[in-house]
């Protein structure tokens, strides 16, 4: 009797019935997060599926008061729409979706976030969700009432019916949930900017319980890089991964199950992994003992082998980062962009991430206040556990000091008139939880961020210490420019002779390359380069311009002695105060230019040709 009373204690539940009482696991911990969780989920599965398919993506968020602690969220897109069979597994089962089993970089990784949210919707309201699809290649769309039966982890369809929709092609997904609608640094509005800060190519307008209506509107005119599927890479392989790969496997050998399942692997390379453990190459793999898989793992770290493949990557890209930063941030009138920086491809656990930082700095922003930081992993941004989070790990270990901003002890957060971005992307991205919104403080992660960011805030030094020297320069460049021939004329006049030629005298006496700039405002912003070369020899050499909003590069050649040449370029992008363009050097001495700068060694020139001469 006992032992029977012990068998009906226990008994298996469903993955919906798991988080249906552990809620909290996926981010509804509050009704503060409710909203925001349910957003972000949306979002990220409509700017997935516009990638993927080279979409421009267009989305209208809206949040709905129903009554007192009852919200509609309403999220809907442009994207590629889904095949009405597939819907009842998208929004109404856990763990079901397309990306889970695939070694390539997307916003979503485990088929959660979504049909999550839709969970809780029912849990607090009792009420079906809405899905209404359409496909370019359907005549009509089809709406979707469903909940989840959470016994079963599947789809509770209340009605699926055809239905005239507007759209010519998307998905629009409206839920019904309890929760408490916020502003401020964690609200929605603020994610869905720092959405568009990383997706310049979405126009996104956001629509808040009080009708008034927030655009983001497009500013790049072309789809995100898309990341590609690839095998997964054999280092990070357990033990326990390998057993079960052999007993699953169809391969008739071990060396066809290494060379099929994992990139980097040819044929060669599995004998000589194999060799090296002592293992028969031609041995079937469901035979495979555990003491043997053990030697497996612990030759794969002896063999030298390919890193992982990039492909599998899907970075933000310096242009959209210099694009989003200046659409999104002009208004606070900075002083400084940062060229955005990419690291080089890393490995962790056997699988590749890599890191961008962008900054602006100075202008409005609050000098007295620490800096802002925007977090972000595969382009979603991460607004809570901050404390939890290998990028503010690595920002507090750096000394910032050093660049000119404060910092107590030479730790922490600096304090500053900064904005820094923090982009950490890969396929298989370690988070804190399964809400993913802090990414785990593993050591490899951390100090990659390091490094980028050191490359980075150089750039913000570079930048202080131009200031200072344009002001030296300004005062040497109009004591030849302009006394000299003040001089020249006034000496003229008193001895009744022409005006000489003073130009090789400011040669004489200059002997640099002076590079400067002036900014016209007649028709919009211009900024005006002036090459002169106050030398004795023709000059040849390559010169890079560094505007907020892009990048050029000049080869001049054969500047004769006292001429000079001239560049324009409008600037009426860049919203508020505008400080001035970088210049950088190669192809002669940097002593002899004034005004620019060494090229650093992580850049490279493309060399259009000019030769301007006045």
């Amino acid at each position: 009797m006992q032992e029977k009373r012990k068998s009906q204690e226990f008994k298996q539940i469903s993955i919906s019935e798991f988080f249906e009482k552990n809620r909290h696991i996926l981010g509804f911990d509050s009704l503060q997060r409710a909203l925001f969780i349910m957003v972000k989920e949306a979002v990220d599965n409509s700017l997935d599926a516009c990638e993927e398919h080279g979409i421009l993506p267009g989305l209208v968020v809206r949040m709905s008061k129903i009554s007192n602690d009852v919200y509609e969220m309403s999220v809907l897109d442009n994207g590629p729409g889904i095949e009405r069979t597939q819907v009842p597994k998208a929004f109404g089962q856990l763990l079901y979706g397309s990306r889970f089993h695939v070694m390539r970089q997307t916003r979503g990784q485990q088929g959660l976030g979504i049909t999550a949210s839709i969970l809780y919707g029912q849990i607090t309201t009792g009420e079906f969700s809405h899905i209404t699809t359409k496909r370019p290649v359907d005549d009509v769309a089809y709406h979707f009432e469903l909940g989840l039966d959470v016994k079963n982890n599947v789809a509770n369809i209340k009605t699926e019916e055809p239905v005239i929709w507007k759209e010519e092609h998307g998905t629009e997904v409206k839920i019904r949930a309890k929760g408490k609608y916020i502003t401020g640094r964690q609200s929605i509005q603020e994610y869905l900017k720092e959405v568009a800060v990383v997706n310049p190519n979405a126009k996104i307008t956001f629509i808040d319980p009080d009708g008034s209506s927030t655009v983001f509107e497009r500013s790049i005119e072309e789809p995100s890089k898309q990341s590609k599927p690839v095998k997964p890479h054999p280092y990070g392989l357990e033990v326990g991964e390998l057993l079960s790969l052999s007993t699953e496997s169809q391969s008739r050998n071990l060396k066809e199950l290494f060379v099929e399942n994992f990139s980097r692997i040819s044929a060669n390379t599995a004998v000589e992994i194999l060799n090296k453990a002592n293992v028969d190459v031609e041995k079937r793999p469901s035979e495979l003992e555990r003491i043997e898989a053990e030697k497996i793992i612990q030759s794969i770290s002896e063999v030298k082998l390919m890193p992982p493949s990039a492909e599998s990557l899907s970075p933000i890209s310096e242009q959209f980062i210099r694009v989003g930063m200046l659409s999104v941030y002009g208004d606070e009138r900075p002083g400084f962009y940062g060229r955005p920086i990419s690291g080089a491809v890393r490995i962790h656990k056997g699988n590749p991430f890599s890191v961008e930082i962008g900054m602006v700095y100075g202008g409005e922003l609050p000098s007295d206040q620490p800096a802002r930081i925007i977090r972000y992993a595969n382009k979603v941004p991460l607004l809570f556990q901050a404390g939890s989070c290998a990028i503010t790990e690595a920002i507090s270990e750096t000394d910032w000091r050093q660049y000119g901003m404060e910092q107590k002890q030479g730790k922490g957060v600096p304090y500053g008139p900064a904005i820094i971005l923090v982009h950490v992307f890969g396929p298989k991205i370690p988070y804190v939880s399964e809400s993913k919104e802090a990414i785990a403080p593993v050591s490899e992660i951390v100090e990659e961020i390091k490094s980028v960011l050191k490359s980075e805030m150089r750039q913000l030094r570079r930048f202080n210490n131009r200031i200072e020297r344009n002001k030296k320069m300004g005062e040497k460049f109009r004591l030849v420019s302009k006394i000299i021939p003040e001089i020249a004329r006034k000496s003229s006049e008193i001895l009744k002779l022409e005006i000489p030629d003073y130009r090789r005298t400011i040669s004489k006496i200059a002997n640099v390359v002076f590079v400067r700039e002036e900014v016209e405002n007649k028709d919009g912003k211009k900024s005006i380069t002036s090459v002169i070369n106050y030398t004795d020899e023709d000059v040849s050499f390559n010169l890079k311009i560094v505007f907020p909003f892009k990048e050029l590069d000049l080869k001049i050649e054969n500047l004769n002695s006292a001429q000079s040449f001239t560049h324009e370029e409008n600037i009426d992008q860049v919203k508020g105060a505008y400080t001035g363009a970088e210049y950088f050097v190669t192809g002669i001495n940097p002593v002899l230019v004034q005004g620019a700068e060494e090229l650093p060694a992580d850049w490279n020139l493309k060399g259009v040709e000019v030769n301007e001469q006045e």
